[in-house]
């Protein structure tokens, strides 16, 4: 692993645990040459579906992409970067397990809908203004009303 300070070849491993529910395996790493350190993150590569757009225009699957929309609705929310990790890391796995090689995008957005619930109600709400598009005051209060009663 090249050191990202200096670049140099040589980097040893300090301490490695299990993160993201097992998923993945951090790792601090020492640099030999600088002394600097710095943590990675080390997934299993897997082939993750194509997404099929309602339009039935066909994407790779982009986790940038599902990140970003997901940060837009906890924007200044008090979650953390881990709890969406671990967030992206299950709606990751569940698209995995359907064993599909296609997937409706609309399938992405109700695991999304499922974890925002779970996490944060206010950017539950947020992105399902956006995803379901409302039109006035009354979807918004038709949806606050539904996650009260779910309580």
């Amino acid at each position: 692993m090249f050191c990202p300070f200096c670049e140099a070849h040589d980097t040893r491993v300090i301490d490695s645990r299990l993160a993201g529910e097992g998923r993945v395996v951090r790792r601090r790493r020492e640099c030999m040459e600088c002394g600097e350190r710095f943590t990675t993150f080390e997934t299993a590569e897997l082939v993750m579906p194509r997404l099929v757009k309602a339009d039935g225009k066909r994407e790779p699957f982009n986790e940038e992409k599902l990140r970003s929309g997901m940060l837009r609705a906890l924007e200044k929310r008090p979650v953390s970067s881990e709890v969406i990790d671990e967030s992206i890391l299950r709606i990751k796995h569940a698209l995995r397990l359907t064993g599909e090689r296609e997937v409706p995008s609309r399938q992405i957005g109700e695991h999304v809908m499922a974890e925002l619930k779970k996490m944060d109600q206010v950017a539950y709400v947020r992105f399902a203004s956006v995803y379901r598009s409302f039109e006035d005051v009354q979807e918004f209060r038709h949806e606050i009303d539904q996650l009260e009663s779910e309580k």
